[in-house]
């Protein structure tokens, strides 16, 4: 019974939570604002309780920078619900041009009163450090671009150019290394700009190690060895995209996966004309890239090579039957598209998108087969 509950919306900020309060059977709003730390926090929760006078409290706040330590410190704190909504799917009124830290908790009140919101599923704190690892090498690898980029352009603008083919690799940092610069305040920066090339890289193999460690705990070895059985996804990739998917089955069907990363046409259907656009971009980005990077690898020829072969060594006879397959059936699906007259980058996102499809159903074999 909705009648016996007591509803609460919380805006919540670094600094401050606005809290609107909506008691079991009344249509009126209690207001007030706390401070976002976790003493005030629990102060908060047990007031919500205390106030309520044995009804069952449910609160929720919008997914955001705050991250999940809100909803950890008040559940610890006293026996209430609290949701993290997904912003993206919370309802708006187009003619509503006012907005308030005030009016915002009092319109989340609402929207939970009526089950108008999107809860956004909460990792566990072990979760959340593995996303944050996976990011942070994320993160890193872009820097290691930004900083290359910088030390290229500047030879540019010197009109110093390298006459191999290929840049980075054993040949080139000899290059770099044996150039002589006269001008000294050329060669500091060209000094510095190298030197933060070379600390990032070994950042990166910091954090690679870090990466190898946690993916052989075992809580996480299996899913993340069933990921590797599918050609273009090795360590690096297939923690990536456990650590940001971290429970497969929590979605219901292969469409669940594909819309929570943003991978499936948008749709503006009217008068029974179909009409779909660019996909929707919604949900987890970072998941999303990765996939749509290890499906570059299915335009080549399918085939097994040692690495590959050895990945799949002592695994599952599903999980490597579903990965082959989809190795054939994504080769396929690409160039089908590419000779349509589909651009290269739409035919890997198509092949991305039904990727996900496959690596649901790989990391569900077990259940799938229990169903069959």
């Amino acid at each position: 019974m909705t009648d016996a509950i007591t509803w609460v919306g919380l805006d919540a900020h670094k600094q401050f939570i606005n809290v609107a309060m909506r008691m079991a059977g009344s249509t009126e709003f209690l207001e007030w604002k706390v401070a976002n730390e976790p003493r005030a926090v629990k102060r908060l929760a047990k007031k919500l309780v205390r106030e309520a006078k044995g009804s069952e409290v449910r609160c929720c706040y919008e997914a955001g920078p705050c991250g999940y330590a809100l909803q950890r410190q008040m559940m610890e704190a006293a026996p209430l619900v609290v949701e993290v909504i997904a912003p993206a799917l919370i309802p708006r009124k187009p003619g509503d041009r006012v907005k308030t830290d005030r009016r915002d908790a009092r319109k989340l009140c609402e929207l939970l009163q009526a089950g108008l919101l999107t809860e956004v599923r909460a990792p566990t704190e072990e979760d959340e450090a593995l996303r944050d690892l996976s990011r942070c090498r994320e993160d890193l690898t872009q820097d290691l671009m930004r900083a290359r980029h910088r030390l290229g352009k500047l030879l540019l603008r010197r009109n110093i150019r390298y006459s191999g083919t290929k840049a980075w690799t054993r040949k080139h940092r000899d290059w770099l290394r044996s150039l002589s610069l006269e001008n000294a305040a050329l060669k500091a920066v060209f000094d510095d700009y190298l030197l933060a090339v070379t600390q990032i890289e070994e950042r990166i193999n910091t954090v690679d190690a870090q990466i190898e460690t946690a993916a052989t705990q075992d809580a996480h070895r299996e899913p993340i060895a069933w990921l590797r059985c599918f050609r273009g996804i090795d360590m690096v990739t297939a923690f990536g995209i456990y650590s940001e998917l971290y429970d497969f089955r929590r979605f219901e069907s292969p469409r669940k996966l594909m819309g929570y990363l943003g991978i499936t046409p948008s749709e503006h259907s009217s008068s029974g004309k179909p009409n779909r656009g660019a996909i929707t971009k919604t949900g987890n980005g970072h998941g999303r890239r990765l996939l749509v990077e290890a499906a570059q690898h299915y335009r080549h020829r399918p085939s097994v090579g040692m690495k590959l072969r050895k990945r799949r060594e002592d695994q599952p006879g599903g999980v490597v039957a579903i990965a082959e397959k989809a190795q054939h059936r994504l080769h396929r699906r690409y160039h089908r598209l590419v000779l349509r007259g589909v651009a290269s980058n739409k035919a890997k996102v198509a092949v991305a998108r039904e990727l996900a499809g496959f690596i649901w159903a790989a990391m569900n074999h077990q259940h799938l087969g229990d169903a069959a």
